[in-house]
């Protein structure tokens, strides 16, 4: 009650402050002449590129889609084979009510779905078609079946290395496995784990509070300013109120832990998906006969694209960077969520983290490039920043109203993946200064701050830096997790021998 008392508290002085902040029109360019040095620095580094046929690629992507690839083989194709499996897993044939852990494995998937399913399966898929042409898709589908095999990777880990307290709580992920993990292997590997645990902690810190925070809020109330009449919306001027009422409900949730985050995503993410993807399906099943072509489009387009810059490459370059800046697939920070999972084998939670990918880029990503391509509204000359924009007119031109619609699956979207992004910067939080309620609250409190000024501002610098700490996590994380590949395979190996010898619990 008292931890409620001081956030709710907290809460309340951030009005004060951010009324402040909104009378002042030149702050968000004084922050960025500020951050711009060090955003350009970090982002140049995090997304340094080099050219193939033309087509500048950047590194990180490349050190994503070559570890999913290299998992899928290593593994024998998990992602294929244990999806069956990882469905029984969802419904809950084999939850241990007894077992260590604190949701189970649908609210770990479903919080864990809430900080990759958002703006990128909305707003990037519109910008990859369009500078992509149709072909993307083709790509952007290989890179989330091969972005599983990360998933399990990573996941299964994350549950093998958490830490479990004694009253009933846990903490895992990179930070834990990159730790103790690498610790087994000798003091040697154990000094490079904990460097690569700090780092990813970081890193994680950083991006929690940019792109899983105020990125979040800044495109969520750019589109509820738009249906509202744009710069005439008595909105316009009012970003400040409008994070403050999102800070007030993110921090309903996530003073209650992990279990408040899961109960409230495990509703909110198949709601918002529901209507999503229904709203998809009206147009693709309403325009029927135009769907052959369009997925002859997607095919053809793969490989033989015409006025695309870069041909295949620049195609392949749009369509893998889409799916693996949308699904975080390699990234390291879903391992967080499902790290909390109530289990006692930690494979179980890595089959199941196979759906993440298959749900956020095989599934929704493709819904909204089949409407945009059967629309015909991809436009190559699209500012990446107006993706937005360009899925809302696609859905419209089909359906008049749809726009509100977007609008509540925008927020919603944003919502859940603030809430997510919540738990992973705090866990790292922690990590770095020690479990206690004072870290807990100071991180929340800056976390609940930064709702605010993420939608009263416009970003610039902020955005380019934080989205390069999200995606430098991926360079600590994966070079961890191919030192640690043989524990994955020994875990998987017992599993799936009990599991195909029928020796596994039933629970009901």
């Amino acid at each position: 009650m008292i931890r409620k008392t001081a956030v709710a508290t907290a809460l309340t002085g951030l009005l004060a402050c951010c009324s402040a902040w909104a009378q002042d029109i030149g702050i968000d360019q004084r922050i960025d002449d500020a951050i711009r040095p060090a955003a350009d620095a970090v982002a140049g580094f995090v997304f340094s590129s080099f050219p193939v046929a033309g087509v500048q690629i950047p590194f990180v992507l490349v050190w994503l889609i070559v570890a999913a690839t290299i998992f899928t083989f290593y593994f024998r194709f998990i992602n294929l084979r244990a999806f069956r499996h990882g469905f029984q897993l969802v419904r809950g044939d084999y939850n241990d009510p007894h077992a260590a852990g604190e949701v189970t494995h649908f609210q770990a998937l479903a919080t864990a779905l809430s900080g990759t399913v958002g703006l990128g399966n909305i707003a990037g898929v519109a910008v990859a078609v369009s500078l992509g042409g149709p072909g993307a898709t083709f790509w952007m589908i290989l890179a989330g079946l091969l972005g599983m095999s990360s998933k399990f990777t990573e996941c299964t880990l994350g549950v093998k290395y958490r830490n479990e307290y004694e009253d009933g709580t846990v903490s895992g992920g990179p930070m834990y496995y990159l730790a103790k993990g690498l610790a087994e292997r000798g003091p040697g590997f154990a000094r490079l784990g904990k460097v690569l645990a700090v780092l990813f902690a970081i890193f994680c810190i950083g991006g929690s509070f940019g792109g899983g925070n105020m990125f979040q809020a800044n495109q969520s109330f750019s589109q509820v300013v738009n249906v509202t009449g744009g710069e005439a919306s008595w909105m316009a001027d009012k970003g400040w109120l409008f994070g403050l009422v999102i800070a007030v409900a993110v921090g309903l949730v996530i003073i209650g832990g992990i279990r408040g985050i899961a109960r409230v995503t495990s509703k909110v993410v198949p709601f918002m998906a529901v209507i999503y993807v229904t709203a998809g399906l009206v147009i693709i099943l309403g325009n029927l006969a135009a769907v052959p072509g369009a997925i002859l489009s997607i095919v053809t387009g793969a490989f033989s694209p015409a006025g695309i810059a870069g041909g295949v490459v620049g195609v392949l370059f749009q369509g893998f960077r889409r799916a693996a800046f949308s699904n975080e697939a390699g990234v390291g920070s879903a391992a967080i969520a499902h790290s909390a999972v109530r289990t006692s084998r930690p494979v179980t939670e890595g089959i199941v983290a196979l759906y993440e990918p298959f749900v956020d880029t095989v599934v929704v990503c493709t819904i909204t490039a089949l409407v945009i391509i059967i629309t015909g509204s991809w436009d190559p000359s699209v500012d990446p920043s107006a993706g937005v924009q360009l899925t809302s007119d696609a859905f419209e031109s089909a359906i008049s109203w749809f726009p509100w619609i977007l609008t509540l699956a925008v927020v919603l979207f944003a919502y859940s993946t603030m809430i997510s992004w919540s738990y992973y910067g705090l866990k790292c939080w922690t990590f770095l200064f020690g479990e206690s309620r004072v870290a807990d609250f100071t991180y929340k409190v800056l976390f609940l701050f930064f709702v605010v000024v993420g939608s009263s501002m416009q970003l610039g610098s902020v955005i380019e830096f934080s989205d390069a700490m999200i995606f430098a996590m991926a360079f600590p994380n994966l070079l961890g997790c191919y030192f640690l590949l043989p524990v994955v395979k020994r875990e998987l190996n017992a599993y799936w021998d009990d599991y195909k010898q029928g020796r596994l619990p039933k629970f009901s």
